[in-house]
């Protein structure tokens, strides 16, 4: 794996090890549930059930991207992970646009943080 790629890689598991506490300092209500999610959220049902979601989705893109790494051996096919890094690239890009319209100046931040998820993953798939 080429030295560009394999920052890559890193560049995408620091940001999803980041986002994974983010979302748990969420889920145990250290930082205020208000400010994510587009300033939606009303109730902490709502909070506990996004921030569920938002915790298996990165889970499952970082699996895929171990997968795609080959950082283990594993039983599917080259072609199917491909396909589930193209769908994250895809909510990746839409998550941009939707935090350019977000109701927090927090999350119209986070627009750089979801673009450079995108720009990575698009650059390991042409890898």
């Amino acid at each position: 794996m080429g030295f560009i790629i394999g920052n890559a890689f890193n560049i995408l598991f620091f940001i999803i090890g980041f986002t994974l506490l983010f979302h748990t300092l969420i889920l145990i209500k250290v930082i205020p549930y208000q400010i994510t999610w587009g300033g939606r959220l009303k109730t902490d049902r709502e909070m506990y059930l996004f921030e569920a979601f938002s915790i298996l989705l990165n889970i499952i893109l970082g699996g895929t991207l171990l997968m795609k790494s080959n950082f283990f051996s594993n039983t599917i096919p080259g072609q199917v992970v491909d396909v589930i890094l193209w769908v994250f690239l895809g909510l990746f890009i839409l998550n941009s646009i939707g935090n350019l319209f977000a109701k927090t100046i927090f999350e119209k931040a986070l627009t750089i943080i979801t673009a450079l998820l995108a720009f990575l993953i698009w650059h390991i798939l042409r890898y």
